[in-house]
């Protein structure tokens, strides 16, 4: 029997994820790469690679012996987290979030994603006839396969310097008409502040319109807020989606305690909002999984509503400053043009345009992997408008970023 018989046509054509594919390329090469003094520098995966909250780490020590730590937990969270959900969104953002109807408990903003995409869709085969969901273009990777694998249509809402990386929806919309495809068919819009890939962020007045066109056009506005607690400019603090009048009525945010606690495995987050968005995808979850191991819940829950996470966050910020400061200057002194005006001030990440002798950000990319050992991200991994550019996640030791630089000049990757 042929095994790929049993898979639809949508899962058979998805691709491996890319931050798989350059693992699995970087492992091919490490020894070839090491021989010749240049060992892999992994600056593809968003995933800080610090250490957690050591009072995080005590707490999760301590309720390991708890009685019935160990049994099933349930879908939307144990009362405890889904409170300490609740507590922060209201310390954080000051925004009132019930925890009983307006909260569920997911395993990182990727299953929370990938789930609420495929409850949502009606699963079609002739594109035109496909559920549509707008996503930003450049955009997280995995948007537009989580959208193609439940038979759905991602379509781009460009990001670009000209439109200050908000995309009129307006015109996206048109857009979307003028190719053939039915407004009608259009079930949700994914928007992502603080941005991965690009690490922009939106102004409130933009926010408000796209609110303000979900409303109008009786859409499902999904925020991801990944990156929310990131950022090195208290001026620019990120912000959420239900600081807005009316937002619960049509919205849901996506958080995730990956990013800002470090701890990526541990697969913790949640999702809130709208309460019968929330109630459906509860159900929709519990017949998936039967919740996440209590003991993480419990820990996260604490290190959410104490003053050591909030000191966390702040020194783990100032620390990704200091890094983005040492690629910036080497990268500066490379010929590439950064300055204040478009060097981020939220996520860990750069995007950068490839060297001008360079027409394909693949062929930059590998080149800096084959020659340097230097592990960066084609931009076109994130999207058609991601072409000529490359993004570096800066989460390794200060002293990997300055060989980074050292090896750049050396091996003669200049802008």
């Amino acid at each position: 029997m042929k095994m790929e018989k049993l898979f639809n046509d949508d899962v058979m054509s998805i691709d491996t994820y890319i931050m798989v594919k350059l693992k699995e390329k970087t492992a091919q090469l490490r020894d070839k790469l090491v021989q010749k003094n240049r060992a892999p520098i992994m600056l593809s995966m968003g995933a800080p690679t610090s250490n957690p909250p050591e009072i995080l780490i005590e707490k999760l020590k301590e309720f390991l012996t708890e009685d019935n730590i160990h049994t099933y937990s349930v879908t939307r969270g144990e009362n405890y987290f889904r409170e300490a959900c609740s507590q922060r969104m209201k310390d954080r953002f000051g925004v009132d979030i019930d925890p009983n109807t307006e909260v569920c408990s997911i395993l990182g903003s990727k299953d929370g994603l990938a789930n609420l995409i495929r409850f949502i869709i009606n699963p079609k085969s002739d594109d035109k006839e496909k559920d549509i969901i707008l996503i930003p273009d450049p955009g997280y990777a995995s948007y537009t396969q989580m959208i193609k694998c439940s038979g759905g249509k991602a379509y781009p809402m460009p990001l670009l310097p000209e439109n200050n990386y908000q995309p009129d929806l307006d015109k996206v919309l048109e857009n979307l008409k003028n190719e053939g495809y039915d407004e009608n068919k259009i079930k949700a819009v994914i928007i992502n502040y603080p941005n991965n890939p690009l690490g922009v962020g939106a102004t409130r007045e933009y926010v408000q319109s796209v609110l303000d066109f979900c409303k109008k056009h009786d859409l499902l506005l999904v925020s991801d807020a990944a990156y929310c607690d990131m950022y090195y400019d208290e001026s620019e603090k990120p912000f959420s989606i239900f600081e807005f009048k009316g937002a619960k009525d049509y919205a849901i945010e996506m958080f995730t305690l990956s990013k800002p606690y470090a701890v990526t495995g541990w697969r913790l987050g949640w999702v809130c909002g709208n309460k019968d968005v929330i109630a459906r995808f509860a159900k929709g979850k519990s017949t998936i999984d039967n919740g996440i191991f209590k003991a993480l819940q419990k820990a996260c829950a604490y290190i959410m509503t104490n003053p050591e996470g909030d000191d966390y966050i702040k020194n783990a910020n100032a620390s990704y400053k200091r890094k983005q400061s040492i690629l910036v200057k080497g990268l500066k002194e490379l010929g590439w043009e950064l300055n204040d005006s478009n060097v981020p001030t939220t996520t860990f990440y750069l995007w950068l345009p490839i060297p001008r002798k360079y027409d394909s950000c693949v062929k930059f990319c590998e080149d800096m992997l084959e020659k340097s050992g230097i592990v960066v991200v084609p931009g076109n991994a994130f999207g058609n408008n991601g072409e000529g550019y490359f993004r570096i996640s800066y989460v390794c030791s200060d002293e990997k970023l300055q060989e980074v630089i050292n090896r750049m000049k050396a091996d003669g990757f200049r802008y």
